[in-house]
């Protein structure tokens, strides 16, 4: 179970940080200045400290439900019912680390350490493995990818990094789709899809036309679909109305999920390298 969030006085009086705050990351905590106690008004810049206080004057404990690093962000969340969420960002502007500690009413217009993508998905031009059973391929001629055929263990349509699959779409129409949801058959592709770190399932059809299907009755197809959701949460099933729409998404999330992933490896054990916040002792 996570740690309590401490906020407490930064004892350097020439500081312009005046609170410290340690964050129940990892075994020990990681410590950090902060301009205020709580991001309410505005992001706040946040730096690395050198270390937490003994004999820290603590201003306020919080509870906290969970504390997790996902890449470059520390999402916190409290047990308190308002001003609960809030997320620490680590990322780089003008050659120099620099640290924000936002809530989602200050970060509406933030994205650190994103490209924001424009034409290209996520600033880059995709090579999108398509494995070589699909038929009817999609040629992402309208994006900016490449693609290369070959076999996938998972999945229609995949990417790579540091030579492994990281990211893999399987696509169906609404007709295969319920079919494979009734006679058991998706069970075993949703489960070959969660293996992966970063899977989805994307239909080329709207929800609604799961209910207007000549040979499933009633909510058949979509209990079906219910049930493979709360099986493999980690594998989302997208309806995307069209096929253009559906090659249009997929070329968006793999490309979401190669810079996610790549940001994530390129952060890996940056918690490390904080100063610890070391064991309470009951404070």
């Amino acid at each position: 179970m996570p740690d309590d969030l401490l906020i407490a006085r930064n004892p350097d009086p020439d500081s312009s940080l005046p609170y410290l705050v340690r964050v129940p990351l990892g075994p020990r905590g990681i410590v950090l200045k902060a301009r205020e106690p709580w991001p309410r008004a505005t992001k706040i810049y946040c730096h690395r400290a050198a270390e937490w206080p003994a004999d820290a004057e603590i201003v306020e404990r919080l509870e906290v439900r969970t504390c997790t690093r996902r890449g470059p962000a520390i999402d916190l969340v409290l047990t308190r019912a308002r001003e609960n969420r809030s997320q620490i960002v680590i990322t780089q502007a003008r050659g120099r680390e620099m640290i924000f500690w936002q809530s989602p009413r200050t970060a509406k217009q933030s994205r650190p350490a994103v490209s924001i993508p424009t034409a290209r998905a996520h600033g880059q031009v995709l090579e999108i493995l398509v494995d070589t059973r699909e038929k009817y391929a999609y040629k992402f001629t309208h994006q900016q990818a490449t693609t290369v055929k070959m076999a996938l263990p998972a999945g229609d349509y995949a990417v790579e990094l540091d030579g492994a699959v990281v990211a893999a779409v399987e696509r169906k129409s609404v007709d295969d789709l319920a079919s494979s949801l009734i006679k058991g058959k998706m069970t075993y592709a949703l489960a070959e899809l969660a293996a992966l770190p970063r899977a989805a399932v994307v239909v080329e059809n709207k929800y609604s036309d799961l209910f207007k299907l000549p040979f499933a009755n009633g909510a058949q197809a979509p209990e079906s679909l219910a049930e493979a959701q709360a099986r493999f949460p980690s594998v989302p099933i997208v309806f995307c109305e069209s096929r253009a729409l559906a090659q249009e998404w997929t070329y968006r999330w793999l490309g979401a999920c190669l810079a996610e992933l790549a940001m994530t490896a390129s952060t890996d054990g940056i918690e490390a390298t904080f100063a610890p916040g070391l064991p309470l002792d009951g404070q």
